[in-house]
């Protein structure tokens, strides 16, 4: 089996090492990460400038770029061949809830669904132990259920792993996304030039952390697993658009209903 690894915290990241060292005893690994940290990249691509891709002492290319420019350039190019997985991580810090649309530890695994490839984003809930050891075993009998088991049909799952290790791990569960509430206020302060500079401020806590959500599983110690899915379309308001359109015709505006058939 071979695996392309990624992540969104730098090529040089203590997660990225030792998912690498622990893969790397069960398959045939490559490494395509960012130069540096690019948290938050979300699913960007580099359009405005070519790309270009060193190689560190352990082995590791490393991009100028995202993590999704990382997997887009290994797959379409860099490898030469179709890696039979996609692995991003391992993130310091939590991707759950809305997480999940910012994270660049995330937008790795994606474009690898994508691209047609089986993907995995695994990320550390941490606290302040740094387990990362638990998250790599994790991955890694995730990996090993697949070899013996593929899932079937296309597979984007979403992994949050609690900081504690494995002995106090309780169990793994299949959960949906939670919510949080909305961000803190931005941080204003003034930088050593004397202009006014500001920061993005914490994410929210958890709003829908109840039974079933990733939140509710990881604050009981146990693993959090999302199938995740690209499709974005509100289909519960599609008909609530239409009756929008609609109205807005009959004032001038000239909306039409189409007759072609709805997928739900």
């Amino acid at each position: 089996m071979r695996i392309l690894l990624s992540n969104d915290d730098g090529y040089f990241a203590p997660g990225l090492t030792i998912l690498a060292e622990a893969l790397g005893r069960i398959a045939e690994i490559e490494v395509v990460a960012p130069e540096r940290d690019r948290s938050g990249a979300s699913n960007s691509l580099t359009l405005d400038r070519p790309l270009i891709v060193r190689k560190s002492h352990l082995g590791f290319h490393y991009v100028n770029g995202t993590p999704t420019d990382c997997v887009h350039l290994a797959v379409t190019g860099l490898l030469g061949y179709l890696p039979d997985m996609v692995v991003s991580g391992i993130n310091h810090g939590a991707n759950m809830g809305e997480d999940t649309i910012y994270s660049g530890t995330v937008a790795a695994a994606t474009e690898g669904f994508l691209l047609g490839i089986p993907s995995i984003a695994v990320s550390l809930a941490r606290r302040s132990a740094g387990n990362y050891a638990t998250a790599a075993r994790v991955a890694a009998d995730l990996v090993r259920r697949y070899q013996r088991d593929p899932l079937p049909g296309p597979m984007l799952l979403n992994v949050n792993v609690p900081d504690v290790v494995h002995e106090r791990l309780q169990g793994l569960h299949v959960t949906r996304l939670g919510r949080r509430h909305k961000a803190e206020g931005v941080v204003k302060t003034t930088n050593p030039r004397g202009e006014t500079v500001y920061w993005i401020g914490a994410a929210g806590g958890a709003l829908d952390a109840g039974e079933g959500t990733d939140f509710h599983a990881v604050a009981g110690d146990c693993v959090s697993i999302t199938p995740l899915q690209i499709d974005l379309t509100q289909y519960a308001r599609l008909d609530d658009v239409w009756n929008w359109l609609d109205a807005a015709g009959q004032a001038g505006l000239g909306a039409l209903r189409s007759n072609m058939p709805l997928q739900s």
